[in-house]
């Protein structure tokens, strides 16, 4: 069982940016393929970004503003988000998969209002 906790969350102004952590068990990190996902209220998760041992996937809507990165030392997973947008706003979850495995933090909120 893989253990996934985000942190990072919070209330940010339009235009500002945050910075999501996501730390993740196991001692065969650096194989696990990661992902940000979000929820926002009345939609469905969706692809926010991936990241695997040599490539990143963004979502075409955080383009340009968004990047994730990862460090297998420390075993974690971050999205910085920049130009946050209101439409931004959501629950952020951390999702790692490995092979037929897929193991999901319990998410944490941004929220980008003015």
């Amino acid at each position: 069982q893989v253990q996934v906790v985000e942190s990072g969350g919070g209330l940010v102004q339009p235009g500002g940016s945050l910075r999501l952590s996501c730390a993740a068990s196991g001692t065969i990190f650096r194989f696990y393929k990661l992902g940000w996902y979000r929820q926002a209220p009345g939609k469905q998760r969706e692809l926010v970004a991936r990241i695997t041992s040599g490539e990143t996937t963004y979502a075409d809507s955080v383009k340009g503003r968004f990047d994730i990165s990862r460090d297998n030392a420390k075993k974690m997973v971050y999205l910085q988000m920049n130009n946050l947008k209101p439409e931004d706003t959501a629950v952020y979850y951390c999702k790692v998969e490995y092979y037929n495995d897929n193991y999901w933090g319990q998410g944490t909120q941004v929220t980008v209002s003015s």
